[in-house]
């Protein structure tokens, strides 16, 4: 996999755009979370509705910024689609298990270290990007255990938000499997629009510096997203 050279020095009249979407994104931190008629749905459904689930689970996905934020980061450097179909489904197999664990199994954790993590993953996915790994220690970690581990996090991230409310019991499987479909489906049509955006921008001259550009936006977005979330993990001590 390609990686920006770290000594490169973009313009980053481009990557200008990514800026303001990570700071309104930041505005939104709670983007995990189900609310307004959403949330009164949840509480209120009683019974199998898949359709519903299926909707709901696509349009927390769509509106998912850090699940985006790291997918992207996941595909910036993959220029083949068996490559991303590899990596998506790795990273749909660890955010799936750990969503429908998570509720089933009644795992609960604290929710702002969850996200920290997710948060880390896309910090992470962009210094792997950057070549410092490689550069700092002359090794470059596992790309494919990383994506799946992450998206166990990710899963559970989903997962915490979901035990917010009582769901009801009568057919809480089928409708978590809705949900997590739904989840699927918002993650491809999401992806769709992501590569080719990102098919479109490599053919530029001018791709690997604002590559670099793109991804220290990356980080910064990745840290901005963990120093929020441990904000509020200690304010709740």
């Amino acid at each position: 996999m390609a990686v920006c050279s770290l000594n490169i020095v973009p313009r980053i009249w481009l990557p200008g755009l990514f800026v303001i979407f990570c700071l309104l994104s930041v505005g939104q931190v709670y983007a995990h979370g189900v609310a307004g008629s959403d949330a009164q749905y949840l509480q209120s459904v009683d019974g199998i509705a898949v359709m519903p689930f299926i909707y709901l689970g696509a349009k927390h996905m769509v509106t998912g910024y850090d699940h985006l934020l790291f997918l992207a980061g996941v595909v910036f450097f993959l220029y083949r689609l068996r490559d991303v179909g590899i990596y998506v489904t790795l990273f749909a197999l660890g955010h799936s298990l750990t969503l429908l664990t998570g509720v089933l199994a009644n795992i609960s954790l604290n929710a702002y270290l969850i996200d920290a993590i997710i948060g880390l993953s896309v910090a992470y996915k962009a210094l792997d990007n950057l070549g410092a790994f490689q550069r700092w220690f002359g090794v470059s970690p596992n790309q494919k255990a990383a994506v799946l581990f992450f998206g166990l996090f990710h899963g559970f991230g989903l997962a915490t938000k979901l035990q917010d409310f009582q769901l009801p019991a009568d057919g809480l499987l089928w409708n978590l499997v809705a949900f997590n479909t739904g989840v699927e489906i918002g993650q491809l049509l999401a992806l769709v629009w992501i590569v080719l955006l990102m098919d479109f921008w490599r053919k530029r001259p001018a791709f690997i510096r604002h590559a670099y550009a793109a991804n220290m936006l990356l980080l910064t977005a990745g840290f901005m997203l963990v120093g929020y979330q441990l904000t509020g993990y200690s304010l709740t001590l």
